[in-house]
């Protein structure tokens, strides 16, 4: 190994402990991801300007090319989430919860509540501001520290339905379909396990915290951004529970429609054309399954359909930083994956002693922990190392399903855009909360994983 090959290698760890440290002090994810590209251009000897250019901003893993790839559908999850917020809708759904499990349940509440609508296609970050005022007041009357509560957020929110699920329109499930050419609902049994051992694993490692944090005599202590929730008694105007549920059955429906009725229609009749349409655009068909959530709730719901301009304007505003921040690490790793010594790990990893599936799930959750960001490392992997694993055989709904449950383990690191951006709104240190968000978000989804890797493997 040469000092160039030394030097090389170490400005890559040199970017990556730049880009945890950035993020963990909360410098701006945009920031930190082109301060740290910096660095593994000038270390690796990259040239500037096609570094800059192509590989981080418009290259086939650039930045924009993501970001314009992706928009429409994280405008549309954006806007439906700001419909279902603005009408109250998502608070008579997680109201209905409490009502049927109690507020002593609020951490399952939170879960259930968070986990439905992220299954129903709303973006994570639209759900933490639509469910935390509810929560909130959950956890003050049942009295729940509230690092538990920053840990069922992240449950709910970001794990489960984000990778595992079947049928969900998450950017995540999207990407290994657009890249693989299959459906949304690829390897559905691998999902339902995994996403059952992260639900009820997680729940069991959350309702422990909570009993030995009562025995230990840790309470509910408000943040100073929660004065006007916890001192607020006013009953919420919300619509019935049933019909706030009916968008969200909707946009599932929607998507699911078109591969329970494959081939049930003549391929040249209207309903058997559109069918065709909608499972040749993995991307587009998710789209506007959420359009016409959002559609239907402006119908439905008073209090956004006086407004409905406003409401999808605030929508589309609201998924331009979760874009453009999932798009600037994806930038990075754009640039990471050009040195030599990506393409020798790259190599290394193919080149192991070990089962392809094995190799595979070490690859995925490498590139996840180093962008930090699942749908980033997902992203990397399935644009420059999928085709290599299918030529080793793996099956490719095997390798949809599992590469993608693979990135949601390790993408939680502490400099994870999520991750940050949930403490900022929940008012937490990472100090004070990660170490529940650790448990729910990075060690269970591992074992999810490797549990599915065993099965896969026997099979």
């Amino acid at each position: 190994m040469t000092a160039v090959d030394v030097f090389g290698y170490a400005g890559l760890l040199v970017a990556l402990v730049a880009l945890i440290a950035l993020a963990m002090r909360g410098v701006d994810i945009i920031f930190a991801a082109l301060f740290s590209s910096l660095i593994v251009i000038i270390s690796n000897g990259l040239p500037l300007a096609t570094a800059l250019n192509d590989y981080f901003a418009f290259g086939k893993l650039g930045a924009f090319t993501f970001a314009g790839s992706f928009f429409l559908l994280f405008a549309a999850g954006a806007m439906f989430g700001r419909t279902m917020g603005d009408s109250q809708a998502a608070t008579s759904i997680a109201q209905a919860l409490s009502a049927k499990l109690g507020a002593r349940h609020a951490l399952t509440i939170t879960v259930l509540a968070t986990g439905l609508l992220t299954y129903g296609g709303i973006v994570v970050f639209v759900v933490i501001f639509a469910v935390y005022p509810l929560g909130i007041k959950l956890i003050q009357q049942a009295n729940i520290p509230k690092r538990l509560f920053c840990g069922a957020l992240a449950l709910g929110a970001g794990t489960f339905t984000l990778t595992a699920l079947p049928g969900t329109p998450s950017i995540h499930n999207v990407i290994s379909s657009v890249n693989l050419g299959t459906s949304l609902f690829a390897g559905a049994g691998y999902g339902l396990l995994a996403g059952a051992i992260m639900l009820l694993v997680g729940l069991w490692y959350l309702e422990r915290q909570r009993v030995a944090a009562a025995a230990a005599g840790e309470s509910f202590v408000a943040g100073p951004m929660d004065s006007k929730i916890v001192g607020n008694d006013q009953t919420l105007h919300t619509p019935a529970w049933g019909l706030a549920l009916l968008p969200l059955v909707a946009v599932i429906g929607l998507i699911m429609l078109p591969r329970l009725f494959k081939g049930s229609f003549e391929p040249q009749s209207l309903l058997g054309q559109s069918l065709m349409f909608a499972n040749s655009q993995p991307l587009l068909w998710p789209s506007l399954a959420l359009m016409a959530g959002t559609a239907l709730a402006l119908l439905l719901f008073p209090s956004v359909r006086s407004k409905p301009l406003q409401t999808i304007g605030d929508g589309t505003r609201d998924s331009i930083m979760p874009l453009i921040n999932t798009a600037a690490v994806i930038g990075f790793g754009g640039v990471v994956v050009q040195t030599a010594g990506f393409g020798a790990f790259s190599q290394g990893l193919l080149n192991l002693d070990m089962p392809p599936l094995l190799s595979m799930f070490l690859s995925v959750s490498t590139l996840s922990a180093i962008t930090g960001s699942a749908s980033g490392g997902l992203q990397i992997f399935m644009s420059s190392m999928a085709d290599n694993y299918l030529a080793l055989g793996i099956p490719v709904e095997t390798l949809h399903r599992i590469a993608t449950i693979a990135s949601g383990g390790f993408d939680s690191l502490p400099h994870c855009g999520a991750v940050v951006a949930m403490l900022t709104i929940t008012g937490l240190s990472h100090r004070q909360a990660y170490k529940d968000v650790a448990v729910v978000t990075v060690v269970i989804p591992v074992v999810a994983t490797l549990v599915c890797l065993a099965i896969a493997a026997a099979v």
